[in-house]
């Protein structure tokens, strides 16, 4: 799946993403991060692709990736 991040917050580790698809906001924590991103975080409406999963709390991002992170660095 596909999407943008809506924001995260690096001091607390998590953050959401607005899928393209239209579906509700999907929470991400850093744990979920796949692309060598949890110390830097993102920025405010970087693609990224992730899987869904359900979560003790609802459901999550995990997997995700940064999109064309080779031209984000």
């Amino acid at each position: 799946m596909k999407g943008k991040i809506k924001w995260f917050d690096i001091k607390k580790g998590y953050g959401f993403i607005t899928p393209e698809d239209g579906s509700p906001d999907v929470y991400i924590h850093a744990k979920g991060i796949e692309s060598g991103r949890t110390y830097t975080g993102f920025n405010d409406n970087d693609e990224v692709e992730f899987e869904v999963k359900e979560g003790k709390r609802g459901t999550m991002a995990t997997g995700v990736t940064l999109v064309n992170a080779e031209s984000a660095e």
